[in-house]
């Protein structure tokens, strides 16, 4: 083969988890394009040492020296020939490999924003999973990509959407561009009473109408607090203002999101909700390939319908969401405390620290106790998510039950 022929380098950041899962399945429909080069895991050493024996990676990354050093023996075991590495320093040197052609950044939270910086720095093409590298990182991340020469494909469904649905001249798209409509499902809660609120378990806020997705995620999208931080990430993304962008609750999911252009006719992206799709599409960008999703079958449908969320008691039910376009008026570091206080608010929710509707009361009294500045390098954003973590702590702590 050829270098112009040969097989894409993948490294896949949080590759147990449900996008990893999936970026492995499409990699597997194209063992001719795509080779698996790292992986990098948290705590899943069997479910890591299952991917190492398939797709015989040259590094794979654990999150403790304790788990590096278990799957390390199993390897050995088992006969495998991947290098055991660990740590967050690991992961940034998988990301930055000068033989990784594609990052797939999908470790979930701020966690994620280190290694997102290491990939754009060294100019991979990084398939954008982890939101928060642009909540948290804004402009600090955007500069990254720029001075480093990097591709940045969103992965989100909404934002992959988004992104199928404009021009192909970048140049194009502040021209032409209106505003920016991103669906939500509204989730497993959309006709509930915010009343009943406080009764709502982890495992109903879990149980997600559409979409197969991880408990913090699956979290996020029964508060439509994933909705909000995508709006966030859209306006970086696609570099419009937060008043071009839109949310509109579709709760059959086809519909992934869409562009409004100048001449108010809409360009839509429509499909499964499956993420193989937007994965196969930023793994071959601009090409497309076999996704392994299911095709839309319109003869099954009874119907697709559209609600705002300022309507059926939606504001009421889902106040996070309004703190997007709060936050991007806000001082700059704003979204970052956002991002840090819901997370915090989350996991206080699933361990039963705090009710699901004291999840906004987290979110909006961290923001409005936490004095922020403009971020000038990636230790003033991880102090600042420090400090909103400990804030935001602090409120869970008072307010739990």
């Amino acid at each position: 083969m050829t270098d112009k022929n040969r097989r894409q380098r993948v490294a896949i950041l949080g590759s147990t988890g449900s996008i990893g899962v999936s970026t492995l399945e499409v990699i597997a429909r194209h063992p001719q394009r795509f080779e698996v080069f790292a992986l990098s895991a948290a705590t899943q050493v069997d479910k890591m040492l299952t991917q190492c024996a398939q797709f015989k990676p040259v590094f794979a990354v654990m999150a403790s020296i304790e788990q590096g050093r278990l799957l390390q023996q199993k390897c050995e075991e088992n006969g495998l020939p991947t290098h055991i590495l660990y740590g967050p320093e690991a992961i940034e040197t998988i990301a930055s490999d000068e033989r990784v052609d594609v990052v797939m950044a999908a470790i979930v939270g701020a966690a994620g924003l280190a290694s997102c910086l290491a990939a754009a720095r060294a100019g991979k093409r990084l398939l954008l999973a982890n939101k928060e590298a642009l909540v948290v990182g804004g402009d600090y991340f955007l500069q990254a990509v720029a001075t480093g020469g990097a591709k940045l494909l969103p992965i989100d469904s909404e934002h992959s959407a988004v992104f199928q649905s404009l021009p192909d001249d970048l140049r194009m798209w502040s021209e032409q561009i209106d505003k920016i409509i991103l669906t939500a499902s509204g989730g497993p809660f959309r006709r509930r009473d915010p009343a009943t609120f406080g009764g709502i378990t982890p495992e109903q806020a879990c149980a997600h109408p559409n979409w197969v997705m991880g408990r913090k995620i699956s979290v996020d999208s029964a508060t439509m607090m994933n909705k909000a931080l995508e709006v966030i990430e859209a306006r970086y993304l696609f570099g419009v203002q937060p008043g071009q962008i839109e949310v509109v609750i579709h709760p059959q999911s086809v519909i992934h999101s869409m562009v409004q252009y100048r001449d108010h006719s809409i360009v839509a992206q429509l499909g499964t909700p499956d993420m193989k799709g937007p994965i196969a599409y930023g793994l071959s960008w601009p090409e497309r390939i076999e996704s392994g999703a299911s095709v839309l079958d319109f003869g099954s449908m009874v119907d697709l319908s559209f609600e705002s969320t300022g309507s059926n008691g939606h504001a009421e039910r889902f106040p996070g969401l309004k703190l997007a376009w709060s936050v991007l008026h806000a001082p700059p570091g704003s979204t970052a405390v956002l991002n840090a206080a819901n997370e915090i608010a989350v996991a206080g929710f699933l361990a039963g620290k705090i009710r699901f509707d004291q999840i906004h009361a987290v979110n909006l009294e961290t923001l409005s106790g936490v004095v922020t500045s403009p971020p000038g390098s990636l230790d003033d954003l991880l102090a600042l998510d420090g400090q909103s973590r400990q804030a935001a702590q602090a409120v869970v702590a008072r307010i739990g039950r």
